[in-house]
């Protein structure tokens, strides 16, 4: 596989795999019960901790793309999908 193709494919499963973490440990005001900013929505997070939630979708999908680059490499699984 080229290396442009290696890119665009880690581009798509780090997409996928950063709305999967969104909302990981997500707490609203609602469901907290704290002051809210006249205009703002209750449904909103307290504290999003996005920064850790870019570094978790960062290391879990190159280990997903990683293993999705062995599984389409991986001559055993050519053989079985080909039969």
């Amino acid at each position: 596989m080229q290396f442009g193709s290696i890119i665009a494919v880690y581009f798509v499963v780090w997409w996928l795999t950063f709305v999967m973490v969104l909302p990981i440990g997500t707490e609203s005001h609602h469901e907290t019960g704290t002051e809210l900013v006249a205009g703002a929505d209750p449904g909103s997070p307290v504290r999003p901790r996005l920064l850790f939630k870019l570094l978790l979708a960062t290391v879990l999908s190159v280990g997903f793309t990683a293993l999705l680059l062995w599984g389409i490499s991986n001559e055993t699984l050519h053989h079985y999908w080909n039969r």
